[in-house]
C-alpha cells in the first residue's frame, strides 16, 4: 500500500487492505475478519471491521454466508464494546448501494464528531 496513493478500484478490502494487513493499524484479525483503524477517519476513533472473504454487502448476504456474518458480527461487537468503554460513546454504521464506496461488506465503529 503506497502512501498517499489514490486508489480508484471498487473494492478496496480486497484490493489493497486485505492482501496487506501488516501496513494497517490493526485492532483485530481472526481467520474470518480484519478490524483495523481507516486509512482516511472521517471520525477521531474510525474502526473498519470487514470480512476476508468477499461479501458484496449486508443486503447481497445469503444463508450460505451465515458463518462469516456471524464471525463479523462477534467482531463488531468486541470493537464497539472497547470503543464504548474507552471513548463512552460508539456508533456502528454499515453503507448500501451508492453510498457503499467499496463494493465489499464492511462495518464502520465510530466515536466522536465527524472530522470533516
Amino acid at each position: 500500500m503506497t502512501a498517499g496513493a489514490p486508489y480508484s478500484g471498487d473494492d478496496f478490502y480486497c484490493d489493497v487492505a486485505l492482501p496487506h494487513p501488516k501496513a494497517l493499524d490493526v485492532v483485530e484479525e481472526t481467520g474470518t475478519v480484519l478490524a483495523f483503524h481507516h486509512t482516511r477517519p472521517f471520525w477521531p476513533v474510525h474502526v473498519v471491521v470487514v470480512p476476508k472473504r468477499h461479501l458484496g454487502s449486508l443486503t447481497t448476504v445469503t444463508a450460505d454466508d451465515e458463518s462469516d456474518v456471524r464471525d463479523l458480527l462477534a467482531v463488531v461487537q468486541r470493537v464497539a464494546r472497547g470503543v464504548e468503554a474507552e471513548h463512552g460513546a460508539a456508533a456502528v454504521l454499515t453503507n448500501l448501494g451508492r453510498y457503499q464506496d467499496s463494493k465489499h461488506l464492511h462495518v464502520h465503529v465510530s466515536s466522536g464528531d465527524p472530522l470533516r
